[in-house]
């Protein structure tokens, strides 16, 4: 079955005017993708570092994002789903979907 990496975004401020009830499905939906075999990781992320090892001739870092946001890194998570609009249809009832965040959907090519 496909996999796909998913990389959620929010913030603080749109998780708490999201409705309680909204929020708690969207943890139980977390759950149950959790359940059904997807590997997730939570949390907000911190401050990242680039690393570079280019001809591995020895690391570099830089600490600073390669890409920017506007909203902090929320979660990862590696799901199955049989195609790009199932995956989709996974992720649009996760905290970060429905509580004014975003969440990518990118394809795992094999």
């Amino acid at each position: 079955m496909p996999r796909f990496v998913t990389i959620g975004y929010g913030d603080q401020d749109g998780y708490d005017r999201t409705p309680p009830q909204v929020r708690d499905a969207a943890h139980a939906h977390d759950r149950e993708l959790q359940e059904s075999g997807a590997m997730p990781v939570v949390g907000v992320a911190g401050r990242p570092v680039q690393v570079r090892n280019h001809g591995a001739v020895g690391a570099q870092t830089t600490p600073r994002p390669f890409a920017e946001s506007a909203l902090p890194v929320a979660g990862f998570a590696v799901i199955e789903a049989a195609d790009l609009d199932e995956a989709v249809r996974l992720v649009s009832g996760t905290p970060c979907a429905v509580a004014y965040g975003v969440v990518e959907v990118w394809p795992l090519l094999e």
